[in-house]
């Protein structure tokens, strides 16, 4: 009888034990829930500062703005210190506010690349980033951390690594160069909202 007992806790521990790790796993954030976590909200408002640090310089470049993420139509990204500039980056490409309105830019640079893999990270589209980017996912939905790591030879050349941090939406933002230069980006006092000003809508719709 003793010998049962033991048999039958030894087997009804092994069993919680597997529940608990199968009850584990379902609630595991992963990369799907990530994707459906960031691109929920129909329009994100916040503030940036961006730091580029370069070998070359012993201090950072730091430029200040604002930026506003819609959900289906792009990214404004405005600039205000130290210099203003505003950008719009959608499927499109970029385009840049000039005295007649806005200009498009026809040539792919790095710049380019990068404002591309930034407006795939803030809208969720974690599909499009593993084409190019092997994904390791840490956290949960408050506190999470995505690395990506180039998987072609050509991005090798322009990144070691991507590192991402955020909860309810993206609020970091590390590119490290291959060169040994890196780019910080901090989103920070964040707004979601569920539609966007008939000024944010003019911008993002020509």
């Amino acid at each position: 009888m003793m010998r049962l007992f033991k048999l039958t806790a030894r087997t009804l521990f092994s069993m919680g034990l597997l529940f608990s790790m199968t009850v584990a796993r379902a609630d595991a954030f992963d990369l799907a829930q990530l994707s459906r976590q960031l691109s929920e909200p129909e329009v994100v408002r916040g503030s940036f500062v961006q730091e580029k640090y370069l070998r070359a310089l012993p201090q950072p470049l730091v430029s200040t703005g604002t930026f506003v993420l819609a959900r289906d139509r792009g990214l404004l990204w405005l600039l205000r210190e130290p210099m203003q500039q505003d950008y719009r980056i959608s499927g499109t490409g970029i385009a840049r506010r000039n005295g007649s309105g806005w200009q498009q830019s026809d040539q792919p640079t790095p710049a380019a690349r990068q404002n591309d893999l930034f407006l795939a990270v803030l809208h969720g589209n974690t599909e499009a980033l593993q084409r190019d980017f092997e994904l390791e996912l840490n956290g949960d939905s408050h506190a999470w951390a995505l690395t990506l790591t180039p998987r072609s030879k050509l991005l090798g050349q322009i990144f070691t690594r991507i590192l991402i941090q955020g909860s309810a939406t993206a609020e970091r933002v590390e590119l490290l160069e291959a060169q040994g230069d890196s780019t910080l980006m901090l989103l920070t006092d964040i707004q979601i909202d569920d539609q966007l000003d008939p000024s944010e809508l003019h911008d993002l719709a020509n």
